[in-house]
């Protein structure tokens, strides 16, 4: 797989988040994939992602760069949304935030099988 490739799948996965196709999220993510060191599966990937749109309705992911290598994704998402209660521990109560995730990604046969994610909590601190 080449760079070009690898960019494209990583494009229409965010496509998918974005419209909330849980259904063709198994194109992107494998059955065992783990996420920050710990194995969750597609079942708890997609469920993790399924609270994210729960407790952030208007949660939209942006590419703000995007780097490729044969194996490997490196992205910073940007987003600017409103979620609902606490999030990240902090009390952010339906107040519009911006922030940004740093995330590397490996790929195997094509799909996602590791997940490292950082999101810029201070970023929210520093709003609320």
């Amino acid at each position: 797989m080449n760079k070009t490739d690898l960019s494209d799948i990583y494009r229409n996965y965010i496509a998918c988040l974005n419209q909330q196709d849980w259904p063709r999220l198994e194109q992107f993510v494998r059955d065992d994939v783990h996420y920050n060191g710990q194995r969750i599966g597609l079942s708890g990937y997609r469920e993790m992602l399924e609270r994210d749109f729960r407790e952030i309705p208007d949660l939209q992911f942006n590419i703000e760069l995007l780097v490729s290598d044969p194996l490997f994704i490196a992205s910073r998402l940007h987003f600017t949304c409103a979620p609902t209660g606490t999030f990240l521990g902090l009390p952010v109560n339906g107040k519009k935030v911006s922030f940004a995730e740093n995330v590397f990604y490996r790929f195997r046969e094509g799909k996602i099988e590791q997940v490292w994610s950082v999101i810029d909590k201070a970023a929210i601190e520093t709003q609320l």
